[in-house]
């Protein structure tokens, strides 16, 4: 949890100080006693002060305050070499409001050879999760299965996609449903803590959200959730990123990186280096030779492999999870508060 409340010191008074008796206390003290009879009591006015008091703000932090957990996200995506001039077959959305949503979906290219476009499905997809995360079920629930669900159903365009969303609730929780193989990590202190399995029929066929009644459906998503801490950094990416290049390499450009934007295109760079790479030992071609996909047995006898690359759309999306400080409400305007708190996490957002 990241509530914290603020409260002044305490503080207390200190004992009266202890005076010597005089020869003359009897006299002084019948004399005090007979004024206080004999006349009203009278209050020296406070001289001016040089430097009047400052008026707090409603916000002070002296009053009750909490943290929020919000995400600062970079963004990038390099389409397959010869998909360029369509712009690929990859889509996305991120947006960083009332704590911060991403997701990715990847156009399945089979669908090319039925004459349909692979990528009219995947952005229309990503264009209705986009919109209707101002429904007001989302914005209660902040459940990316339900998103999942209301944008598919809204898709009217033919074809499928492997799609994840990523949604962070204010209290540092980072919701997620994916069907498929597009993939996201959690790295914290430069250790990748969390990551998410692939979900598939067989290698190289990932589940799909589909225009087909035969697809998979927001049910079929791996949902699940994991406890973020500030400072942690997600990765999170299409097949395009993670056939491409190892954990070991994420870590390092995380840690070489000066922002979320940055790591982002050197992330997808160094996959698209690699995917062009038909002597790099791939995390692709190893899994395919661990499924029992390899060069002809002629080939192996002379000491040949199955190795390289993997051409492919590269979606990457970076993001750090940061905490803004902000104040309760004790009984104020509540739209006054709800505007700071935009503005704040708009603020940290912008800072990269």
């Amino acid at each position: 949890m990241w509530p914290v409340c603020l409260h002044p010191s305490a503080t207390t008074s200190p004992p009266p100080r202890a005076f010597a008796a005089s020869d003359r206390s009897e006299e002084i003290a019948m004399a005090a006693s007979t004024a206080s009879r004999l006349s009203p009591p009278r209050f020296r006015a406070p001289s001016p002060s040089l430097h009047p008091p400052i008026r707090r703000s409603r916000f002070s932090p002296i009053r009750a305050a909490k943290l929020e957990a919000v995400l600062s996200i970079g963004t990038h995506l390099i389409p397959h070499p010869r998909k360029a001039a369509s712009g690929g077959e990859d889509a996305f959305f991120a947006n960083s409001d009332a704590g911060g949503v991403f997701a990715i979906a990847d156009g399945v290219s089979g669908w090319a050879e039925k004459d349909v476009n692979p990528a009219l499905f995947s952005r229309e997809l990503m264009r209705n999760s986009s919109n209707f995360l101002n429904n007001e079920e989302l914005q209660v629930s902040r459940d990316p299965q339900i998103l999942l669900r209301k944008a598919h159903a809204a898709t009217s365009s033919i074809g499928s996609a492997t799609v994840i969303i990523a949604m962070l609730e204010k209290t540092g929780t980072l919701k997620i449903a994916s069907v498929g193989d597009c993939g996201l990590k959690v790295i914290r202190k430069g250790q990748v803590m969390f990551s998410i399995s692939p979900q598939e029929h067989y290698f190289d066929c990932p589940y799909q959200i589909s225009s087909e009644a035969v697809g998979q459906t927001y049910q079929d998503a791996l949902v699940c959730s994991v406890n973020l801490m500030e400072g942690d950094i997600i990765v999170s990416g299409s097949d395009g990123l993670f056939d491409n290049i190892f954990d070991q390499e994420i870590v390092s450009i995380i840690s070489e990186s000066p922002g979320v934007h940055e790591a982002a295109k050197a992330l997808a760079e160094l996959a698209r280096k690699h995917s062009v790479d038909v002597t790099f030992d791939s995390p692709y071609s190893m899994e395919a030779r661990s499924r029992g996909f390899d060069v002809p047995w002629w080939k192996k006898i002379l000491g040949a492999k199955l190795i390289g690359g993997k051409m492919d759309d590269i979606t990457v999306i970076v993001a750090q999870v940061k905490t803004v400080v902000v104040p309760e409400d004790e009984g104020g305007d509540t739209e006054e508060q709800k505007g700071n708190e935009q503005g704040a996490a708009a603020v940290v957002v912008s800072a990269e």
